[in-house]
């Protein structure tokens, strides 16, 4: 680009040794005085500019003519005022109907997979050939079939991403560990097949169903449509629906637990490993509706978060992670004194309940330990006995059973369970045990409570597009057989997935207007659907954020700083709640301050509450227009017509044979009465038809513009395009598609550009806060470090120009080389007043730094063109705080509580390493192998064989963690529209005007460059870690907020019985069956 700067530094070469003389002979005598830039120069060159480039904007884009069709059909227009609360309640009710059809749909498969189990009688020796969703399709070196890998035929289906399922057939998936052909997973496959009809009766029903399955007691997962699984690159499928939330909150009620681990001498080594995933695997079963601690004992009570001492927590991710970080620094040493932990866990269960802040429903104690000398009777007889309202569940650490019958009597006499885990791989199965024990009361009760899930990604639908956000719906499935009603035998539970989209269709955007947006949070105040969720976080790929799930409205809605709006929300009330927001737009780097109202209600059915915010001003306002539909479908048939496909208009899910439509094709159909059959929002195809009417002469328009080819002889305007408010898009290209600058723009990846379910196009946002008839201008900001853009849109609203109060009914904008752009800057920056011709400055001149900037501060000409995209407060520091101080602009402090940082954490691979299955089976073998030599040699051979697996050296590696962060935004003062101003430095005094372009969003700041100002430091945009100091820390750990407790409770029943406690294993068998493949492998060397 040849603009003045490399002119300029042609020139400079010549005469560089003389200025330096020069500069060198004066400054001994002479105090540099201040540059004057004369202020009416700098405002003809912005007027110059202005008049200039809003010329273009105006011409390309047919504001003007837009502008007058909408006024010529004034008459015909009507303006509505939007009722919030009605308008809330009316979408509640819709998406109550919606989650309804769903969990009838989970009620017919209940019934069907109690109804099949009645009729089963249970046979050992059954042999059934099921299909295996791993051996699917697999064959043998002769090419036959494997055993359970039956041909199962697969095909792609638009519904399901173009996956290939099996709509007609489920298909089975059982975890690595466990055995295919166990007599109970054969007998439960058996009876659960007649699932089939009802999964395919379901979908028939309703076809905008997703995934449906059933999740076995005994391990195994039936899905449909069927799937192939394929294994991790180690062979591994370590998927088991029982540690899944939907599985647990529906088999369980929510429970208060305390975990005790045994942290004596004996518990050296593989032991105390054992323990830590024991517990690891305990945490993975609590849910957002439980709580818990952790206390680790010897001679002395060690809680694992010492600020928690006498309390419980949530079990959120969050805090689990927290505690999970604290178990690896447990070591063993000392003696075991069980009393003083049981005493401590008592009374922090019956203090905490007396607080409300629980889960009032269940409670448990679980003990880890390697034995116990007592049976503590007394203790139990104190606290617990005769209710046994606290439930214990003992886990024997080892393979000694000299103290199980007290450990198995403890569980026994406390309505809990007892386990014994010997190995690494058999912690999950044993710690999965109690999820059954708790289930009994909800069984002997047949209350087959609805559960849903919060929102979690579906990794198998995820595509280019985004995350799939998903929520499931599940119910329990219960044995109804008579012999086994006092055990309460849960069978499973089934499920269904709902498509977070699916919530977003039942809503109209056009009706939420521009800035408008619906959300849904949980009973614990975490995010169903909010247009700020941002689950994903790049680094080289697309992750998920550890805490995506768990993202709480205050989060988001963080101006609400006494959580109001979150706690009605919680406690599902109805009402209206008003502030003034920040919200932040084009990648977090531009704010828009206004006021919203919020709307909210409950929906029925489920534990969700649903809110509608509404901007103040334009957004209030719903805009009717009436035309025919002969005018309308006439004008919808133009070639350069397209609407928003993510809204809608009609319902294409409804019936497979419309799925492939697209909105546009589809209102068509349903305007010529084609499909009967299709459901379609009659109001807002009303309201496309009259805005295709209205837009349709600026496609001739554009058109003969195109034509002209003097008009755009350089090309420099490459599209013009208009939105309205009804999601319609017109666009027009004065270039040809592969001479487009910006390959992107406003295509299905451009997500920021175009309509979406839960936002209006960028350039529609900025240009309705903008004055009428003036354009907003901006360079697309790159998702790289570094921005390299060389395009500039333009943008300007569209609005009725009357007394009345009106919705911005249309956008329109053009897209032009950034070259172009900045040509016209430097031809207008040239101009002079004088009658001589001769200037007393210039944007040539040596002294002076010229810049174009936005409204938010960001440069879009400079004289050093990597500038362009930059914060003009990194570069002209001194002078960005001058304007920040005269209030030209003002500094808007925003936070982002789904950050990530990076962190340096201690790791050590052998700790990770026990986690892979083959490395626990390894690792298992060493400890045993130890345990036969130990009579031997007197030596630890165990700390030996265990050390190349956990003493690895620990080393500091770099990784990303949640965090919290605050960072600054500009934004300029309207009412200013030039100054002047000085800085005193160190040695020379700065000077610089500022000068708003008309009828834009720009400011021209020319610079005096004679004097640097080197003390005053740069100001930036970046993101500061909020780091909080230990006390504050642990006020956070301990701070809960207010939620609502799922409104049934099961903890117990008179009639369930306890003597189904447990037993220990036959060691002598599973010793055997260990050994065997390890003796087989040493004799074979």
């Amino acid at each position: 680009m040849a603009g003045p700067g490399s002119q300029r530094r042609a020139s400079r070469g010549a005469s560089a040794l003389l200025t330096a003389a020069l500069l060198f002979a004066t400054l001994g005598d002479v105090v540099r005085s201040e540059q004057q830039i004369p202020l009416s120069v700098v405002k003809l060159w912005a007027s110059a500019f202005g008049g200039e480039i809003k010329s273009i904007a105006a011409k390309y884009s047919g504001s003007q003519l837009l502008q007058k069709k909408y006024k010529e059909y004034e008459k015909d227009v009507t303006i509505e005022e939007i009722d919030g609360l009605q308008l809330v309640k009316k979408l509640a009710k819709n998406m109550e109907e919606m989650f309804h059809k769903k969990s009838e749909a989970v009620r017919r498969l209940v019934e069907a997979a109690e109804e099949a189990h009645l009729k089963h009688e249970f046979d050992a020796d059954l042999q059934y050939e099921y299909f295996n969703a791993v051996l699917i399709n697999e064959r043998d070196k002769d090419g036959n079939f494997l055993e359970l890998g039956k041909e199962f035929i697969l095909a792609p289906n638009d519904h399901f991403n173009n996956l290939p399922v099996n709509i007609s057939l489920s298909d089975v998936q059982v975890p690595t560990n466990m055995y295919n052909k166990d007599p109970a997973i054969v007998n439960g496959v058996y009876w659960s097949e007649s699932l089939n009809k009802v999964f395919v009766d379901n979908f028939d029903r309703d076809p905008s169903l997703i995934w449906q399955y059933f999740g076995s007691a005994k391990g195994f997962f039936r899905q449909y449509p069927g799937i192939k699984w394929e294994p991790d690159e180690n062979g591994v499928i370590a998927f088991d629906c029982r540690n899944r939330k939907w599985y647990i909150q529906a088999a369980t009620s929510p429970k208060d637990v305390v975990i005790l681990v045994d942290v004596s001498g004996s518990m050296k080594g593989l032991r105390l490993t054992i323990a830590k995933q024991t517990v690891s695997s305990i945490l993975d079963t609590l849910g957002d509706d439980d709580f818990f601690n952790i206390i680790a004992y010897n001679e002395e009570l060690h809680y694992v978060e010492p600020c928690l001492n006498g309390t419980l927590v949530q079990a959120d991710r969050t805090n689990k992670e927290h505690f999970r970080e604290h178990l690896d620094k447990l070591f063993a040493k000392g003696i075991g004194m069980l009393d003083i932990a049981l005493n401590e866990a008592f009374n922090i269960l019956s203090d905490f309940n007396h607080t409300g802040q629980g889960s009032i429903c269940s409670q448990a104690i679980m003990l880890i330990t390697d034995g116990a000398v007592d049976t503590y009777d007394t203790i139990f007889a104190k606290y617990n006995w005769p209710d046994r309202k606290v439930r214990i569940f003992t886990y024997l650490i080892g393979r000694e059973a000299a103290f199980a019958d007290n450990l198995k009597w403890m569980a026994c006499a406390n309505k809990g369970f007892f386990t014994q885990i010997s190995t690494l791989a058999d912690v999950q199965e044993n710690v999965m045990e109690y999820l059954h024990v708790l289930s009994r009361p909800k069984v002997i009760d047949q209350e087959h409570d609805v559960v849903w899930t919060e929102a979690y990604i579906d990794s198998t639908l995820a595509n280019g597009q985004g995350p799939v956000l998903m929520t499931t719906v599940a119910m329990p499935v219960f044995s109804k057989q008579n012999e086994t009603r006092s055990k309460g035998i849960l069978l499973g539970v089934v499920g269904t997935d709902v498509p977070v989209k699916e919530l977003l269709k039942t809503i109209p955007k056009y009706k939420l207007g521009i800035h408008g947006y619906a959300f849904a949070i949980t009973n614990n105040g975490y995010i169903l659907t909010h247009p700020e969720l941002r689950p994903l976080y790049e680094e080289g790929k697309k992750r998920r954020k550890p805490n995506y799930s768990s993202v709480d409205l205050s989060e988001v809605e963080w101006e609400d700083r006494d959580d109001v709006l979150r706690n009605a929300m919680v406690n599902r009330k109805t009402g209206k709640f008003s502030m003034e927001v920040k919200k932040t737009v084009d990648k977090g780097k531009r704010v828009l301050v206004m006021t919203n109202d919020y709307y909210y209600t409950d929906i029925k059915g489920t534990p969700f509450s649903l809110g509608v915010a509404l901007s103040r001003g334009h957004g209030k306002y719903f805009f009717r227009g009436n035309v025919t539909i002969e005018e309308g479908l006439h004008d919808l048939e133009h070639p350069d017509v397209s609407l928003a496909d993510e809204w809608s208009y009609c319902n294409t899910d409804l019936h497979p044979e419309h799925r492939h439509l697209s909105q546009l094709e589809a209102i068509k159909l349903y305007l010529k009465g084609k499909e009967p059959l299709l459901q379609c929002d009659k109001e807002l195809i009303q309201e496309v038809l009259f805005d295709a009417v209205v837009s349709a002469p600026i496609e001739a328009y554009w058109t003969s513009l195109a034509l002209n080819k003097s008009e755009n002889s350089d090309k420099g305007v490459e599209v013009a395009f208009l939105g309205t408010r009804t999601g319609l898009s017109r666009i027009n290209l004065f270039v040809g598609a592969e001479q487009l600058t910006n390959q992107d723009f406003l295509k299905a990846g451009d997500k920021e550009n175009i309509f979406n379910a839960d936002h209006f196009p960028l350039w529609y946002r900025r240009a309705a806060e903008q004055i009428p008839g003036s354009f907003v201008y901006s360079i697309p900001f790159s998702t790289g470090t570094v921005n390299k853009s060389n395009v500039v849109t333009a943008s300007t609203s569209i609005q009725l120009l009357d007394e009345r109060k009106s919705p911005v009914v249309a956008a329109v904008g053009i897209q032009m080389k950034l070259e172009f752009f900045q040509r016209k800057f430097w031809t207008a920056s040239r101009q002079c007043a004088s009658l001589d011709g001769k200037c007393s400055i210039s944007c040539d001149d040596e002294t002076v730094n010229c810049y174009l900037i936005d409204n938010n501060g960001f440069i879009l000409v400079s004289e050093d063109y990597t500038q362009t995209g930059d914060f003009f407060g990194e570069v002209e520091g001194a002078v960005m705080n001058k304007l920040l101080t005269m209030g030209s602009f003002k500094r808007i402090t925003l936070y982002d509580y789904q950050a990530m940082c990076r962190a340096n954490k201690e790791s050590s691979d052998g700790a990770h390493g026990l986690l892979d299955p083959y490395n626990a089976f390894l690792a298992a073998i060493k400890w045993i192998m130890t345990e036969l030599v130990l009579f031997l040699v007197e030596f630890n051979l165990c700390s030996w064989w265990h050390s190349d697996m956990t003493a690895k050296a620990q080393k500091l590696k770099q990784t990303l963690e949640p965090c919290d962060t605050e960072y600054p935004a500009f934004v300029s003062e309207r009412t200013i529209k030039e100054t002047s101003g000085n800085i005193a430095c160190e040695d020379c005094s700065k000077s610089f005007v500022i000068q708003q372009i008309p009828s834009s969003n720009l400011f021209m700041v020319v610079v005096d460059s004679s004097c640097l100002c080197e003390s005053v430091a740069p100001i930036t945009m970046a993101p500061i870690e909020i780091r909080y100091i230990e006390s504050l820390k642990c006020e956070r750990l301990k701070a809960q907020k207010i939620r609502r407790r799922p409104e049934s409770c099961h903890g117990f029943h008179p009639e369930e019985n306890a003597r189904e406690c447990g037993g220990a294993p036959n060691l002598q068998a599973k010793m055997v069956l260990i050994l065997l493949p390890l003796l087989l492998m040493l004799f074979s060397r």
